[in-house]
């Protein structure tokens, strides 16, 4: 198992995925047309996020994980937001989440990243349980949103 960087032959994978994510974390469907062309827009252009496949000894994707990068005025640097993780079922529980954080964080140290950060739905425990084992811990922040007026 390895993982590289995602190109756009990559794109259905990402799509299942990313679909497969939305379903285990939140119990809903996303429009595959509009997450293909999501995702292909950041495949195209990495300043929207970066995609990573861990790939099997055949070059077949079996997982991903995405980040974006948010600029700290305070801190005069990138924070790292992992966007989306989705290992396949058959591939969880072997350890290989370290391997697609590894390759992120890699490329954020190359770039004098600050930190590493992520959001996870409060009721997704697999996630929680899967992240915190990974080193990530609970914050004093807390996500707010407005809708955009319609």
């Amino acid at each position: 198992m390895k993982v590289r960087r995602a190109t756009v032959q990559d794109l259905q994978s990402l799509i299942e995925f990313t679909n497969n994510e939305a379903k285990g974390a939140e119990g809903i469907t996303k429009s595959p047309k509009k997450l293909e062309t999501g995702i292909k827009l950041a495949l195209e252009d990495e300043t929207k996020a970066i995609y990573w496949v861990l790939v099997n000894g055949s070059d077949v994707p079996v997982g991903s994980v995405s980040a974006l990068k948010e600029w700290s005025d305070w801190n005069s640097g990138y924070y790292w937001w992992i966007q989306s993780m989705y290992i396949d079922p058959a591939y969880r529980g072997k350890n290989y989440m370290t391997l697609l954080l590894a390759a992120v964080e890699q490329e954020m140290d190359e770039q004098n990243g600050l930190e590493l950060r992520l959001y996870v739905h409060e009721k997704n425990q697999a996630a929680i349980k899967a992240y915190k084992k990974s080193n990530f811990r609970d914050t004093n922040y807390k996500i707010m949103v407005r809708n955009r007026a319609t």
